[in-house]
């Protein structure tokens, strides 16, 4: 008796659980995909005049939201810039004392410096955000290489014609993410 009434318990709890994540799924989905620094990434994204919803899906992507991050190849901060890819973007934008030690810490310096680099890859790319996020990754040079042998055409839907395997997934999870975010926080 006491096991069939636990059952019916455990069942109305489980059953009383799904509805509320039926009925608050929007909050569900923004527990699932939060923004952090939103100020800093709507006002760099405002300055460059690129997506805020693109730099916070790179910065997902990237980092997670997680500052004092370095890759395996020596990316540095929340958004994961070269160092040298960075030195010529504070050259460029004309940036000043900006060091490799506040784009690995500081999430506004790296935030700053990763739109700007965004705007640039929008502008030699003229306008094509998926090929931008792609130069994002695998470097100007080599989608330029793709696009002008037909090797990729630059959309979203020959995506898998990308020849770096880490290039083709990172082009999908950002845009996964854009598509989320852009869902999400519509009024970002």
């Amino acid at each position: 008796m006491r096991v069939l009434l636990k059952k019916r318990v455990l069942l109305l709890l489980l059953l009383g659980l799904m509805t509320i994540l039926f009925l608050k799924s929007d909050w569900l989905a923004t527990w699932m995909y939060p923004v952090k620094f939103k100020d800093d990434i709507r006002a760099s994204a405002s300055n460059y005049g690129v997506e805020p919803h693109l730099v916070a899906a790179i910065i997902r992507s990237e980092t997670n939201y997680r500052t004092g991050q370095d890759s395996k190849k020596g990316a540095l901060g929340l958004m994961q810039i070269m160092p040298d890819t960075a030195k010529w973007v504070v050259q460029k934008a004309g940036f000043e004392d900006v060091t490799e030690d506040m784009l690995r810490h500081r999430a506004d310096v790296s935030i700053e410096v990763g739109s700007w680099y965004l705007q640039s890859l929008n502008q030699q790319f003229d306008e094509n955000k998926i090929a931008a996020v792609a130069a994002y990754n695998a470097g100007p040079g080599n989608v330029r290489k793709w696009l002008d042998t037909g090797v990729w055409d630059g959309t979203i839907e020959s995506v898998k014609e990308i020849p770096f395997g880490e290039t083709r997934h990172y082009v999908q999870r950002v845009i996964y993410y854009y598509n989320k975010y852009k869902d999400l926080y519509p009024t970002f």
